[in-house]
């Protein structure tokens, strides 16, 4: 049966496909035994954890002290990294919930990559303010229900309860959302193991999905239904993070702009972070036919679109603090450009205003190894965003006598070392036993998005208006039998 899309636009699945080849790309690496270079990468993925997982014993053992943080800097490269994570974390939403809502064909090639960075990473941000507690054994006191302590209620007016309820919500619906999504794949897989533990992992984790028509509506109303809830949340997550900030008096950090800031500065990385993942996924799984040089500049047109807007915000903060007049709130900006921390200020504007640029350029936009490169500047440079809100506010107080230059120690850097171990083994245990590609929603834009079917769409647009009708009504005889 004959679907058109117009020539014009870049196919999103390369090469002779048909159904069964789809399924063969991205199902047989599943079924094989991993290579040695995946082996390679969770060796060093797990040595990092481990490290990790030492430092925050030794964390735990002889308390927070151990940290570089002093009384003035209370919080440095924990909140540093709690709000990198998160942010990181955001565009598997984006991608999931607005694209599908504004049907984007191209978010089908890298949704399930991304979806499950969302996840992995707001595992790694919430273990920050876990073990910033120092007396991790007490956690559950930031969980509100009754109780015998008095009974002792959790401050509702403490924007850092309200993290608590949008992180812990937002990873919810992700979860929901990204395996929701993978039941179908889950059943083909199931379908054709041969080893009789795999076909019952993998019969238990489809919960006996059998392909009806009405399971694929359900799943589509589903899917849309978590799409509108969830969208929301793309917008407040990060907002709510913002006003851990913002709420406070503290000059640097008492700014409104906050939360539209800091949510397109959580796009700006997450992007990027998918950038650099699915780049080395495709290159190591050979899925270049599946995620192609078109999602690579799709996904660079937003990170420059929300590039420009961080800069806008950026120049937006000089400015209030000049027309604003308060001495105090101009000092805290002085600081940050000409004080002792001014290299961490011009390696932010260097990686997240000036970078970005080039994706002006078609041919840097559709380069595989440059953008590799600039998808791993941009997140350097949004560390380091969130090392000058957070540290380059607090170093320099009201009195001069509490001014101190912070410096990590570390138990700090392997804590962040172990979380990136985290994240990557999780990541790699994820692609080797699930389809890091949706399955299901590659067939479900073959026929309209393909290569060799919009060649053949070309060939009949060359032909006239009853050459094309006799064309047409050739291949609907021949569906009908």
């Amino acid at each position: 049966m004959l679907h058109y899309e117009s020539t014009v636009r870049e196919p999103l699945v390369n090469g002779n496909k048909d159904y069964h080849q789809v399924t063969e790309d991205i199902i047989s690496p599943i079924e094989k035994k991993p290579g040695k270079l995946w082996w390679i990468a969770l060796g060093f993925a797990v040595t990092m954890l481990l490290f990790g997982v030492w430092s925050v014993f030794w964390e735990t053992y002889w308390g927070i002290g151990v940290w570089g943080e002093n009384r003035t800097v209370g919080w440095a490269w924990d909140i540093t990294n709690f709000v990198w994570w998160v942010g990181i974390g955001h565009a598997g939403t984006l991608i999931s919930a607005i694209l599908l809502l504004f049907r984007q064909g191209w978010r089908t090639g890298v949704n399930r990559a991304a979806e499950a960075m969302t996840i992995f990473a707001v595992l790694c941000a919430g273990q920050f303010p876990v073990w910033h507690m120092g007396r991790v054994w007490l956690a559950f006191f930031i969980l509100p229900y009754p109780n015998s302590r008095g009974p002792l209620w959790v401050n509702f007016n403490s924007p850092l309860l309200w993290d608590v309820f949008a992180v812990s919500t937002y990873l919810t619906v992700s979860i929901l959302f990204w395996y929701s999504g993978l039941i179908p794949d889950v059943a083909t897989i199931r379908d054709r193991a041969r080893k009789k533990f795999a076909k019952f992992f993998y019969g238990l984790c489809s919960f006996g999905w059998r392909g009806t028509a009405k399971e694929w509506q359900r799943l589509e109303a589903l899917g849309l239904l978590l799409a509108g809830l969830s969208t929301p949340l793309v917008l407040s997550v990060h907002s709510v993070v913002s006003m851990d900030f913002a709420t406070s008096v503290i000059p640097g950090w008492h700014e409104t702009i906050f939360p539209p800031y800091f949510v397109a500065g959580a796009i700006f990385s997450g992007f990027a972070m998918v950038q650099t993942l699915l780049i080395l996924t495709r290159k190591i799984l050979h899925l270049e036919e599946y995620v192609t040089l078109g999602h690579i500049e799709a996904m660079n047109k937003i990170i420059m679109l929300t590039g420009g807007i961080v800069a806008m915000a950026y120049i937006t903060e000089l400015f209030i603090a000049w027309y604003s007049n308060v001495v105090y709130e101009q000092g805290a900006f002085w600081w940050r450009i000409f004080g002792p921390y001014w290299w961490a200020y011009i390696i932010l504007i260097t990686c997240n205003v000036v970078s970005p640029q080039l994706f002006w350029f078609k041919k840097l936009r559709r380069n595989i190894p440059f953008t590799f490169v600039m998808s791993i500047v941009v997140n350097i440079g949004m560390w380091f965003e969130r090392f000058v809100i957070i540290v380059l506010s607090l170093y320099h107080d009201y009195m001069p006598s509490a001014w101190v230059y912070y410096s990590p120690r570390w138990p700090e850097l392997g804590f962040y070392i172990g979380t990136f171990g985290l994240f990557f083994t999780c990541y790699l245990l994820f692609a080797k036993y699930f389809p890091v590609i949706a399955v299901w929603e590659v067939r479900s834009v073959l026929k309209t998005s393909g290569e060799s079917y919009k060649q053949k769409m070309a060939a009949l647009e060359q032909k006239n208006t009853e050459e094309f009708l006799q064309e047409v009504q050739h291949e609907h005889a021949l569906a009908a039998h």
